[in-house]
């Protein structure tokens, strides 16, 4: 029995594996070159709105679906849990001279981001359809968040593991967070762009717009924002 891989795969498909390379690129330079990684997370969540953008236009394939919502996990959740734990461990020095409390942190902070993320992910694909309400923050804007903070230069390692946990728990927060307007999402891609191109011009103002609007979404959006 022959996959037909060529067959069954359309544009946004290739659009979507494109966001698991950049993920995988992240991970890789997560705990030698954070702000690197940091950029190439907000690449991956700008990927990752291309692909739906373009099933919307050109159309779906049937392994789509399944192909984003395993991408997700990848680069909106093991990436970022890699990147909080480089940036954690520059701090508190190698795991093996760590205490035992700092361990913990160290591995159950990054890994409760891992596993908060997979389960949104298998509940989202499960049972979850399109147009129902969509309880949760997206791991791609808990990922977003976690950047940019970074990037804005704004978040201590403290900071970054307690806003890590918290964003975990959003992840399967019975909350629900409507979809991004259209021009909106255009506004915000430009921003997030300005960040990854050149994240320190004009004293970090992109990471920090791109933080402000992140966190404005994440606590009135639920009450105050009716999307298309």
């Amino acid at each position: 029995m022959s996959l037909e891989v060529r067959r069954r795969l359309g544009v946004a498909d290739a659009v979507t594996l494109l966001n698991a390379v950049i993920g995988f690129a992240a991970a890789v330079v997560a705990y030698t070159d954070p702000g690197l990684a940091a950029r190439l997370i907000l690449l991956a969540a700008i990927a990752d709105a291309l692909d739906g953008i373009i099933a919307r236009f050109v159309g779906n394939t049937a392994v789509g679906p399944l192909l984003d919502s395993i991408t997700d996990v990848v680069s909106f959740g093991a990436t970022p849990a890699l990147f909080v734990f480089g940036i954690a461990r520059d701090q508190y020095g190698p795991v093996s001279a760590a205490t035992p409390t700092t361990l913990a942190v160290l591995i159950l902070v990054p890994a409760a981001f891992v596993v908060l993320s997979v389960l949104r992910t298998a509940f989202y694909t499960v049972y979850v359809d399109e147009g129902q309400q969509r309880p949760g923050i997206q791991n791609t804007l808990a990922a977003t968040i976690l950047a940019a903070a970074y990037l804005a230069g704004i978040a201590p390692v403290p900071v970054l593991l307690a806003g890590s946990l918290v964003l975990s728990v959003l992840m399967i927060a019975p909350v629900s967070y409507p979809k991004l307007r259209a021009r909106d999402a255009v506004v915000l891609g430009l921003v997030q762009a300005a960040a990854i191109v050149d994240p320190t011009a004009i004293q970090r103002v992109f990471p920090r717009l791109l933080l402000v609007a992140a966190i404005a979404y994440l606590t009135l959006a639920p009450w105050y924002y009716w999307s298309e």
